[in-house]
């Protein structure tokens, strides 16, 4: 394909996106009807969608309509290409810009709409993130790193690094966390790599392996991942010490591919229903990393900043305050709850803890911490709750 035609096979997919389809629905009906477009086409596509999903306030600014054609005119605009090298009408490629178009587009200067925030969710955002707001949206706007997880059970972080460089992929160490790469070059091959096959290394975002590392494990714990998921923290738990470790998730089809990943890196992990959970506990530790907007990852997942809305936002802290509720009552007399979410909100953050403790007198917070895009991570908060003895 022609850097022309991927521009406008990004425009399709974005109107089919702007008309209610997925994101991803709607880059593997493209894939699936375009047989003819190699691997480097299908990820060039890609990238374009997500980059324009990452700025789509701005960059229907800067191309004067929320559009395919709009958003990716915006897109060339800000990268500083002329667009009139792509919208040629040529086979293939996007038709020729209208009048109208060449005229249309400006910058936004300042505000939620330069920096790719919705209006409703700007105050909140604004006044979670206060001095750090302007430089956490920007951040939004571009693409995250990609960080990796050194199975510590397996090796250690320089044998890591030698093993991937091997197989073309190079990475430098992560203050945020004593596991974490950044990959700098070879992303694409870390799937095909011996290091990630064989279980040394995993994909995980620096500041989510920072949130399992700040948890005081130590051998023997009965330790519960409460909110499971795809079991990311699950195996960064049982790499750190040798616990009795139990996953757990709502929805347990999110669990699905925990079995083979746990095999790879060498982990026993130990899968329980709802029914089967209060028979198990209690447990020393219970970690609930809970459902949330997202919003610390939206550069990895760009679609749900902008579907999310406040009845939505609303809905979501109250499955958050119901979690932690429920997961209180599976934590031993002297053990600890860890609430954690990939989200930079207080809504969902601060306020939620600061509401389980006004209802929940009998504990109280030891730990409290946030990790923000500034950090070079997604942000992520953590918080450590447990019974206050004095008390009893």
């Amino acid at each position: 394909m022609t850097p022309a035609a991927r521009v406008q096979a990004a425009i399709e997919i974005l109107d089919e996106i702007q008309a209610g389809k997925a994101a991803e629905r709607a880059l593997t009906g493209w894939s699936r009807r375009s047989r003819y477009a190699g691997s480097k086409d299908r990820a060039a596509v890609r990238d374009h969608v997500f980059d324009v999903m990452r700025c789509l306030r701005s960059f229907a600014a800067l191309g004067g309509a929320q559009t395919g054609r709009g958003w990716m005119l915006g897109a060339l605009r800000h990268a500083g290409t002329d667009p009139d090298s792509v919208f040629t009408g040529a086979t293939y490629a996007p038709a020729s810009l209208t009048d109208v178009e060449q005229a249309a587009g400006q910058a936004p200067q300042s505000g939620p709409e330069a920096l790719d925030i919705p209006d409703w969710l700007w105050p909140r955002f604004s006044e979670s993130l206060a001095e750090q707001t302007e430089a956490c949206a920007q951040a939004l706007q571009t693409r995250a790193p990609v960080h990796l997880r050194v199975n510590l059970q397996k090796t250690d972080v320089s044998g890591a690094q030698a093993r991937l460089l091997r197989d073309g992929v190079s990475t430098i160490p992560h203050s945020v966390a004593t596991t974490a790469l950044e990959i700098t070059d070879g992303a694409r091959r870390l799937r095909q790599s011996e290091a990630y096959q064989s279980g040394l290394v995993e994909l995980q975002d620096a500041a989510s392996q920072a949130v399992v590392e700040a948890l005081p494990l130590r051998d023997g714990m009965r330790v519960l991942d409460y909110c499971a998921g795809g079991g990311g923290k699950a195996l960064a738990l049982a790499a750190r010490a040798r616990i009795d470790l139990f996953a757990h998730d709502i929805a347990p089809e999110r669990m699905r591919d925990l079995p083979v990943r746990a095999a790879r890196a060498g982990a026993i992990v130990t899968a329980i229903s709802s029914d089967e959970i209060g028979q198990a506990g209690p447990f020393d530790l219970v970690l609930c990393d809970a459902p949330c907007s997202g919003s610390g990852a939206w550069r990895r997942s760009p679609e749900g900043k902008w579907r999310l809305d406040e009845p939505g936002l609303n809905e979501l802290c109250g499955i958050q305050g119901g979690i932690l509720e429920t997961a209180s009552g599976l934590v031993s007399e002297d053990g600890l709850l860890a609430y954690a979410t990939c989200s930079v909100l207080q809504d969902e953050n601060q306020n939620q803890i600061d509401h389980f403790l006004k209802q929940n007198s009998e504990w109280r917070l030891a730990v409290q911490r946030q990790w923000t895009m500034q950090h070079g991570t997604d942000g992520f908060y953590a918080a450590h709750l447990t019974r206050d003895t004095s008390r009893t």
